[in-house]
């Protein structure tokens, strides 16, 4: 029927579709099937007003089926419906056109093709009919529409606020509802909320407030207010006509959880601005939102704690929170709700961000456990929030310490091992902050926290790396802990971050360094430098120059290495081990002295005394020295080894006496190797000539008061050592390199101590100096050159400036010489010409 040619026949069959699709969604469906939906589009452009009214009727009604909607795109009738909103239409054809709108728009597709099929502009004049089923739809169609950013702009221009504000005064609640509603969403934008200010739009929120009757109607209210908060000049007029306090006070004394919860939401968009905090703070907003957190609703306990968040970056505000806010706060970390918990850490982190005050308040309220407590939790964010607390918390010491006894690094793992790059970096600063004492980066490194720790140092993410940088220059404070983070491979990654332009950072640089100086060996071998800081201590050895990237082997391993045409390994070692020495033969005496005797005008005198046999491939040294003692009277056992007898013996006797002593040291050696005992401890070669270095020097240059004549008579001291002084014209007759491969096959190893090397030249000099200056606490550099070079630089005040008043001048560098004037001290003004002359 609705083919037939009879206007009549059309009508009445329209009229009673329309009442067969009132009845329900299955006959909305059963019209689908039986192919109503096209024929009747066809109707809406009928010549006839009854025909075309009952069709819009019809698709009014059907336009709820989501099939429908979808046919009704794909034959594109839009444009065919907006038509029926022309002004000269019935307000029956008004209603149903618009209400088939408003079921359409619920679709982002339809919104589209109501906006480019120009149905805004018809909707927008329609809020003011007179009939109020046809507001209600217009009004509903244009709050769907205004979902996008678009149609928001649209709106802008149509002047479409003042008809809606008009809407507030409508008898009917749904009416007022969903204008509040689409007002919540226009005003998001600025233009939007300052056309709602000029209109006095403001006025009609408020008295809303104010009626109890629409007490429906406030949480909506609340949401646009909210919005008009965040402008100034909006915020301001609230204030001067006292509308702020009633606002405050409503949101206070309200017995509806929601009302409460929008109303700290407003304070929370409002408080983002500097200038809006400032005025929330006169008006005491602090009282009112401490009230709000004893609320029972959750949602309001989560809205209260973010406007205190939000109202933390005033000073004020943070000052009145410490003695009012936090104690609650606190309790809200003791919620079952993950949600509760993660707010009120937030607002508690913010809380003691540059605050000293705050944190302590924190730590007096017995607030640090149920923070450790939220480290485990399943909410990235609460955790984040937690361990910033923590973090601000430990920045004071006597706080730091206290966190200790709350197991803080143990509950950092989980957060360290965390897949969020915000908790990962938040835990990382929080063990930077806490690690600072002793106790805190034991517990750490017993927990397991460092491998995670060193993980994060492969992040991708800036900030996360940075953290862990910074976590690690803490923990790397103490040797301890130090070598346990290069075992984990922090100083290899450290290197190849160091080595990106946009990966380094300077906590990154200041890590890698913090690693060196408890590596000095690996420190010198790559940078060719040791400052007067990095105090050389026995172990030590310089390898010589290595690139970046390549490993640096054990010391362990070095000694156990057999000789090679390779560099000799210097080593620095006044340390014996605790492995006893082999027995001696019999008439042969295991202790021997120091062989040095020290007069008091700081002459040095050689004992008569001979150093043979090292074997070095066991770990240890076995030296025998003729016993000798200093004028002291003291004597010490150095080692064993072959000796020269203080009498004469007949060449038969010597010679027996050799062959036992070999088959001794032969048979002793599986026992030093430690073969049979595994868990016997290695313990790097024995140097007794160091020992005695280290002995003499200190009894003789130690008690020098003057600096310079301290590094004078030092140099001159290692001079002696290592070969005396030398004339740059005989250097080359020098044979230095074959006394080091004669000590390299004696000792059956690449590794010399340096007590053993009497023909030095440039970079074995240094190397003892260095050694000898730390143990006597002069501080020099030693900086390696090209070609075997190497020098100690030595900071000297300038004795002329001694005395004066007044700031002095920074102390002057000098080169100390050791080869050719030992003893000399060379200005460094221009260190490449400097270095060429001297070297």
């Amino acid at each position: 029927m609705l083919n037939s040619p009879e206007e009549e026949i059309l009508a009445k069959a329209c009229e009673a579709i329309y009442r067969f699709a009132l009845k329900g969604e299955e006959n909305k469906a059963t019209l689908l099937e039986l192919g109503a939906v096209e024929p009747l589009t066809k109707l809406l452009t009928h010549e006839d007003k009854i025909v075309r009214r009952n069709a819009t009727m019809i698709f009014g009604i059907l336009a709820s089926n989501n099939d429908v909607k979808k046919l009704l795109r794909e034959l594109d009738v839009m444009n065919s419906i907006i038509a029926q909103l022309a002004p000269e239409e019935e307000v029956v054809i008004h209603e149903f056109a618009s209400l088939c709108l408003a079921n359409m728009s619920a679709e982002y597709t339809s919104k589209v093709q109501i906006l480019e099929h120009g149905g805004l502009e018809p909707l927008v004049r329609l809020l003011a009919s007179p009939d109020p089923d046809v507001k209600k739809n217009s009004v509903e169609c244009i709050y769907n529409l205004t979902q996008d950013f678009q149609c928001r702009a649209a709106l802008q221009e149509l002047n479409a606020i003042p008809p809606i504000l008009d809407l507030l005064k409508s008898e009917y609640p749904v009416i007022q509802l969903l204008a509040l509603k689409t007002l919540g969403i226009i005003t998001n934008d600025k233009e939007a909320r300052t056309t709602l200010r000029d209109n006095q739009g403001v006025d009609h929120l408020i008295k809303i407030l104010e009626t109890k009757e629409l007490n429906d109607l406030h949480i909506e209210a609340l949401s646009v207010i909210a919005n008009c908060l965040e402008d100034m000049d909006t915020l301001v007029l609230i204030q001067q006509t006292g509308g702020l306090k009633k606002l405050l006070s409503f949101a206070e004394n309200s017995t509806i959880p929601d009302i409460q919860k929008n109303a700290a939401k407003a304070i929370t968009k409002a408080a983002y601005d500097p200038e809006n905090r400032k005025l929330f703070h006169e008006q005491e907003v602090e009282k009112c939102l401490v009230a709000l957190l004893g609320s029972e609703n959750d949602g309001t306990k989560i809205a209260a704690s973010q406007a205190i968040s939000a109202m933390c970056e005033n000073t004020g505000s943070k000052e009145f929170f410490n003695n009012q806010g936090i104690p609650q706060l606190i309790l809200l970390l003791k919620s079952d709700s993950e949600e509760v918990r993660e707010a009120a850490s937030l607002a508690l982190a913010n809380l003691t961000t540059c605050h000293p005050a705050n944190a302590k308040a924190i730590a007096e309220a017995d607030g640090v456990d149920p923070l450790v407590n939220i480290l485990s939790s399943r909410r990235d964010g609460a955790v984040a929030n937690a361990a910033t607390v923590l973090a601000n918390v430990a920045m004071q010491e006597p706080l730091r310490t206290g966190l200790q006894s709350h197991g803080v690094s143990s509950a950092l793992l989980g957060p360290l091992r965390s897949a969020n790059t915000v908790v990962q970096s938040k835990a990382a600063l929080t063990v930077a902050a806490t690690a600072c004492d002793v106790e805190a980066r034991t517990e750490l490194r017993n927990s397991g926290g460092l491998e995670p720790l060193v993980e994060l140092l492969r992040s991708k993410h800036d900030e996360v790396r940075r953290h862990a940088s910074w976590a690690v220059m803490v923990c790397a404070s103490d040797e301890l802990t130090a070598v346990e983070l290069c075992k984990l491979g922090a100083l290899d990654i450290l290197e190849e971050v160091n080595l990106s332009v946009s990966r380094k950072n300077k906590f990154s640089e200041a890590a890698y360094n913090k690693l060196l100086n408890n590596n000095l060996s690996l420190k010198y071998s790559l940078t060719g430098y040791l400052s007067s800081s990095n105090i050389i201590s026995d172990g030590f050895y310089d390898y010589g120059r290595i690139n970046p990237g390549t490993k640096l082997l054990p010391l362990k391993d070095l000694c156990l290495q057999e000789p090679s045409d390779q560099r000799a390994v210097l080593l620095v070692n006044s340390k014996s081990s605790d492995v006893s020495p082999p027995p001696s033969t019999e008439g042969k005496s295991s202790d021997v002295g120091y062989g040095r005797s020290i007069s008091s005008s700081s002459s040095f005198r050689r004992a008569s005394k001979e150093k043979t046999n090292y074997h070095f491939s066991t770990g240890f040294g076995s030296p025998t020295e003729e016993k000798s003692e200093p004028p002291s009277g003291r004597t010490t056992a150095l080692s064993k080894g072959t000796t020269k007898e203080r009498g004469s013996r007949k060449g038969r006797g010597r010679k027996e006496e050799e062959k036992v002593k070999e088959e001794e040291e032969v048979s002793t050696l599986p026992k030093l190797m430690g073969e049979g005992s595994p868990e016997k401890e290695w313990y790097p070669p024995f140097d007794p000539d160091f020992h005695v270095y280290v002995y003499e020097v200190t009894k003789s240059i130690f008690p020098i008061t003057n600096i310079k004549e301290q590094i004078e008579v030092l140099a001159r001291y290692v001079a002696e050592k290592m070969g005396g002084k030398m004339s740059k014209e005989k250097l080359h007759n020098f044979s230095w390199e074959l006394h080091i491969s004669e000590l390299k096959f004696q000792l059956k190893s690449n590794v010399v101590p340096i007590g053993q090397i009497k023909k030095g030249i440039f970079y074995h000099r240094a190397l003892l100096f260095k050694a000898l200056a730390d143990q006597i606490g002069i501080g020099c550099s030693l900086v390696r050159g090209e070609y075997g070079r190497a020098w100690n630089e030595v900071q000297l005040m300038n004795e002329s400036r001694k005395g004066l008043i007044g700031a002095l001048p920074p102390p002057e560098v000098y080169i100390v010489d050791l080869m050719f004037h030992p003893g000399g001290l060379m200005k460094l003004r221009s260190r490449e010409a400097d270095l060429y002359r001297y070297l």
